[in-house]
């Protein structure tokens, strides 16, 4: 009798990681109005410029594309099997930008490149840096970011590796921003858009308590995991983390995203990620509110275009606008602390 052969994919762990590695990610895959529609049925997502064809069209693009972070959460989930399948917990996010808009009809894949790798000191899990870029049917990078992993060792005797840690922005300059071609808000319609607040009647140090929230259910967290691909163990498998079934980051961040509509409706584009900490980890029951406060503003050279950097908090019901305690941790409550540039009407 042959003696069998292993054919399943155990996924990487981190002593199999080293600087330089380029993984290429599999599967394509062709996005279409389903994401879009699916998208908005998970999340309270209602943004004009991804809602409607026309209102894109009359803002200069050729339709409404996929929503941002829809198209992120592609992106991403295309790299869990090589990245995080056997990760602890996603950690960070540094220089994301996109790059250009995605349509229906696009099809999407993902390369990742080993940036840095440092083992903790317990000696039993370690932390993987990966540059990410997602491509499109004609290989034009539509976006690019880095995060980092915390990833179980399988072979605990593994020697660690030379830590190295990579330097990265604490933010991206406006220069650094992508607008995409074509996009014009000269005659943008705050009264389709649903609110009236433009690019100048926001102030840098402003706060903005979004007011709504969402209590996360197990049943579409899983669902939208699975939209997007991510095979993270910890997101399905109780023996993986039995006290609970973690909540996939990205769903937070949509989810608070979402929320940021109320006070916010008007930043439509989110076009640079200049950092992002998850802060405390989500399970199912919790209720995310969210709040956010103005980081910085400046002008583009589009017609009518301004961009606004903004840190997005989500909570698990929290007081807004408490971030951290006296020790300088971030309180309990907070799950998402994101920020990011969107681009809004002057």
């Amino acid at each position: 009798m042959a003696q069998s052969q292993q054919k399943t994919n155990p996924g990487r762990f981190f002593e199999d990681y080293a600087v330089g590695d380029v993984l290429k990610h599999a599967v394509p895959r062709t996005v279409s109005g389903g994401e879009r529609a699916l998208y908005h049925a998970l999340y309270p997502a209602r943004h004009a410029l991804y809602s409607s064809d026309s209102f894109a069209q009359a803002c200069g693009l050729k339709g409404s594309p996929i929503d941002d972070l829809a198209a992120f959460h592609v992106v991403f989930g295309k790299t869990v099997p090589d990245v995080s399948l056997n990760a602890v917990a996603n950690l960070g996010y540094a220089e994301g930008r996109w790059l250009k808009p995605v349509f229906a009809g696009d099809t999407l894949r993902s390369e990742s490149e080993v940036i840095g790798v440092k083992q903790n000191s317990n000696g039993k899990t370690g932390v993987v840096y990966v540059r990410t870029r997602g491509l499109n049917q004609r290989d034009e990078v539509v976006m690019e970011y880095v995060r980092w992993v915390m990833v179980r060792k399988s072979d605990l005797d593994a020697p660690a590796p030379e830590a190295v840690v990579p330097e990265l922005k604490k933010g991206l300059a406006p220069t650094d921003l992508v607008i995409p071609e074509g996009l014009d808000f000269s005659d943008y319609d705050f009264d389709l858009a649903g609110e009236p607040h433009r690019w100048g009647d926001y102030e840098v140090g402003e706060q903005i308590d979004h007011v709504d929230g969402v209590t996360i259910e197990e049943a579409e967290h899983m669902m939208a995991t699975r939209l997007w691909q991510n095979t993270a163990k910890v997101h399905f498998d109780l023996s993986v983390r039995p006290e609970g079934r973690l909540i996939y980051g990205g769903h937070v961040i949509s989810m608070a995203r979402a929320l940021s509509f109320n006070g916010l409706a008007n930043a439509q584009m989110i076009v640079g990620l200049n950092g992002g900490a998850h802060a405390n980890p989500c399970f199912a029951g919790d209720t995310i509110k969210a709040w956010s406060e103005v980081l910085d503003k400046a002008e583009t050279q589009a017609p009518g275009v301004g961009a606004v950097r903004l840190r997005l908090v989500a909570t698990k019901g929290g007081a807004p606008f408490e971030l951290r305690g006296a020790d300088g941790k971030y309180l309990p409550d907070v799950l998402l602390d994101l920020d990011y540039w969107a681009l809004m009407p002057m």
